[in-house]
């Protein structure tokens, strides 16, 4: 059965200046800023919530749905959804608008300045939820604000179970609109700071957000994860990682294998430990979708970690 992904298609277009911002720019003058970097190396790497997750779902052979829509410029993501498989049947293409896409400039120290325009993914709304047939799972992530608060209502009128992803939207919305989503999903997925964000804006103690769904996922970077289920809490190690690439997308990734898991009925340890295994690979490579790990490979991965099959 295919998952639906709803969610944003991306370009992050990353940029590096072989300097330092701070040499450029005069605190003192800031009130009139004014000033150009010249940045030698630039490359534009495949994104976008959605696109990341299908592509790390795709790696473990599940299958992706992806909800999103897109802008003049598809073209090339286009091409790289057909080339890996992953149908397009309900990406829509908002005429006269660009891919939504990040333009981010690190400096030597890695300070980043950042760019964002949402394009195409500002009409998410106009996609809908029950126009996906035969779909038994999905995962609510970020996206347009109209578009999440739509989509939301969708899942939960058609009896679609949902992971709710607020990620970095979660600035847009109010906390009493937080808290309906969580009412709404069957499941939460977000990092310990967000879980953080989540119990001030909404103005309830973690305890008491974990009970309103089945499950309550927290990634905490080095450490693992915490997933909250059934009365209980399990702690999820972390999967050692050969080296420390690049963070971006590891969120998606986890994602990917909390949607297989869940999707198949696994334990939560199972679950859980799938997520991190996908994690912990996508940080040893550069860009959301730069890795290209087999499902042996993965599978590998976790058997080493954790002394038990995968996939048998």
């Amino acid at each position: 059965m295919p998952v639906l992904i709803c969610g944003s298609l991306a370009y992050d277009n990353i940029m590096v200046f072989h300097g330092k911002f701070g040499e450029h720019i005069l605190p003192d003058q800031i009130h009139i800023l004014n000033v150009a970097f010249v940045v030698p190396d630039m490359r534009r790497e495949f994104g976008g919530t959605a696109g990341n997750i299908a592509y790390n779902l795709k790696l473990l052979d599940g299958d992706p749905l992806i909800m999103a829509t897109v802008g003049d410029d598809f073209g090339p993501y286009r091409e790289r959804l057909d080339a890996l498989n992953i149908s397009r049947a309900h990406i829509r293409e908002v005429p006269g608008t660009f891919v939504a896409q990040a333009f981010i400039t690190t400096d030597l120290d890695a300070n980043q300045i950042t760019a964002f325009h949402p394009g195409a993914m500002s009409s998410s709304y106009v996609n809908k939820v029950i126009d996906a047939k035969n779909v038994k799972l999905g995962i609510l992530a970020p996206d347009s604000r109209d578009g999440m608060l739509q989509h939301a209502e969708q899942f939960h009128d058609a009896k679609i179970p949902f992971i709710f992803d607020p990620g970095q939207a979660m600035s847009v919305f109010k906390g009493y609109e937080l808290k309906h989503f969580i009412e709404l999903a069957d499941y939460v997925a977000v990092n310990d700071y967000e879980a953080r964000v989540l119990e001030e804006r909404i103005g309830e103690p973690i305890a008491k957000l974990t009970e309103r769904v089945k499950a309550f996922f927290v990634t905490k970077g080095a450490e693992g994860s915490v997933i909250y289920a059934d009365g209980q809490q399990f702690s999820v190690p972390p999967v050692r990682e050969e080296r420390r690439v690049d963070p971006t997308g590891c969120g998606d990734a986890y994602r990917s294998g909390l949607l297989y898991g869940i999707e198949r009925g696994w334990s939560w340890e199972k679950t859980g430990r799938l997520a991190n295994t996908m994690g912990s690979i996508k940080i040893e490579h550069r860009g959301p979708q730069g890795h290209q790990p087999t499902r042996a490979e993965i599978e590998a991965r976790f058997t080493t970690a954790f002394d038990e099959p995968l996939f048998g």
